[in-house]
């Protein structure tokens, strides 16, 4: 698959990037082998393989044990962190404006 210069432009664009001429070839070329590289993994046959939820599967206890319980826990980091801002006023604190569009 090819990615044209223009679709390179168009998604710095979006990405509120400004790309040199040099720079848009070289992300355009770099896209351009990721795109092939996903083509190659889209002939991979999938038809026997179960679809999986997690990278680690087996029955085996000492891999299950790895995983950490699924349980709610408090989290009290943002009393913390509006306590170090500069300008907070709860639950928000200002933050420079970085977006002038």
């Amino acid at each position: 698959m090819k990615i044209s210069r223009e679709e390179v432009l168009r998604v710095a664009e979006l990405a509120h990037l400004e790309l040199s001429e040099a720079e848009a070839e070289t992300y355009r070329g770099q896209l351009d082998s990721i795109l092939e590289y996903v083509d190659k993994l889209n002939e991979v046959d999938l038809s026997g393989v179960e679809p999986m939820a997690q990278v680690l599967f087996s029955s085996d206890d000492a891999i299950q044990s790895a995983l950490r319980e699924d349980v709610e826990r408090p989290c009290d980091t943002g009393t913390k962190l509006l306590n170090q801002a500069p300008e907070a006023r709860k639950p928000y604190f200002r933050v420079p404006k970085v977006i002038d569009r």
